[in-house]
């Protein structure tokens, strides 16, 4: 079935893109949708108690965002600005970077040195750097990965890195943060679990599958990169356990939603589990896992957005997004919140 992709957009001004985040963290707006009704409240993020009930379980992605962005300059002396996407072993990355030619050299801050290899099948460049395991180099040189959008705007700094972290991020492995969780306060959080609100946490460490755009006018052409994703045990039996006793599954992300629908939609049924997902969700989507999202305001034409869609509906989601924008709402990965119920 063909899904025009023209059908996902929407109209903004760009002042609207948020370049930095709201502080503190659970004051960001949060707009309500009830997707049966179409009904909009607006609120703040931490009025959220107000919208969730004894017992509902909220389920976070406690990935943990690298420090995989590099600025350096290139051994004819042109910049070299990349992004590392993936780890081939411990001293190779795959990277996102325009320019480079296989065999140049690159040279970066605190003296590290790498030499493009080529490309790999996806189209990245291959880079082989001059430490046996350039995770501690990137610890203390690498900068965070803000989006492009932002980037472009000024060039991140290691101050960025806290701010463009969930207060939970456990599990290292991302490119992206799963920037729905970033409206969470600790204090937030405990006066949820004091509430009787439950918390259970996954990861989905976020790839270029995440963000990577669609490019075929047809939205159901495209084709995601797989993603690896983990539930232990213990976290599996919180959601089961909350949505056995009446309880709604709060889904914190469209990274939580993508796991959670991957694990709901196996043979053997819900339940924990690791491995990759690449499952793309879009409008008509039969949702198993979830009863609830909370996710931030996505990108025109993007996975994220197609995925808000198929879950709120469509129409009543690019709604609220017109009202959102008239009302002066912040958007994007340091934006505003959206609720859908």
């Amino acid at each position: 079935m063909s899904l025009p992709l023209s059908d996902f957009d929407y109209e903004y001004p760009e002042s609207q893109i948020a370049s930095s985040a709201a502080e503190p963290r659970d004051s960001a707006r949060l707009m309500v949708l009830d997707r049966a009704s179409g009904r909009i409240e607006h609120a703040i993020f931490r009025d959220l108690p107000r919208f969730l009930r004894p017992g509902d379980c909220l389920v976070v992605n406690r990935t943990k965002v690298m420090p995989c962005r590099l600025y350096g300059k290139k051994s004819t002396g042109g910049k070299a600005d990349l992004l590392l996407v993936r780890e081939l072993a411990p001293d190779t990355w795959a990277a996102l970077a325009s320019g480079f030619k296989a065999g140049q050299s690159l040279e970066f801050p605190g003296g590290m040195t790498a030499t493009v290899e080529g490309l790999t099948e996806e189209g990245e460049y291959r880079l082989k750097f001059a430490t046996a395991d350039l995770r501690p180099y990137l610890a203390e040189h690498g900068l965070p990965p803000l989006p492009p959008y932002i980037a472009k705007k000024r060039v991140p700094s290691r101050a960025d890195a806290a701010r463009y972290q969930t207060v939970y991020a456990r599990d290292d492995g991302s490119i992206a943060a799963p920037t729905a969780g970033m409206h969470f306060t600790p204090e937030l959080m405990d006066k949820l679990r004091s509430s009787g609100v439950n918390f259970a946490f996954i990861t989905l460490h976020v790839g270029r599958g995440t963000f990577r755009p669609i490019t075929s006018e047809d939205a159901s052409a495209h084709v995601m990169l797989a993603e690896r994703y983990e539930l232990e045990p213990g976290e599996a039996r919180i959601i089961a356990e909350a949505r056995a006793k009446g309880g709604r599954v709060v889904s914190v992300g469209t990274t939580t939603t993508r796991t959670l629908e991957t694990l709901a939609g196996r043979p053997e049924g819900f339940g924990p589990g690791s491995g990759e997902s690449a499952l793309y969700i879009t409008p008509g989507f039969r949702f198993r896992g979830i009863d609830a999202l909370i996710t931030n305001f996505h990108l025109p034409r993007s996975t994220p957005l197609l995925l808000a869609s198929a879950f709120a509906g469509r129409e009543r989601l690019l709604a609220a997004y017109r009202e959102a924008v008239a009302l002066g709402y912040r958007l994007y990965s340091f934006g505003d919140a959206t609720f859908v119920i």
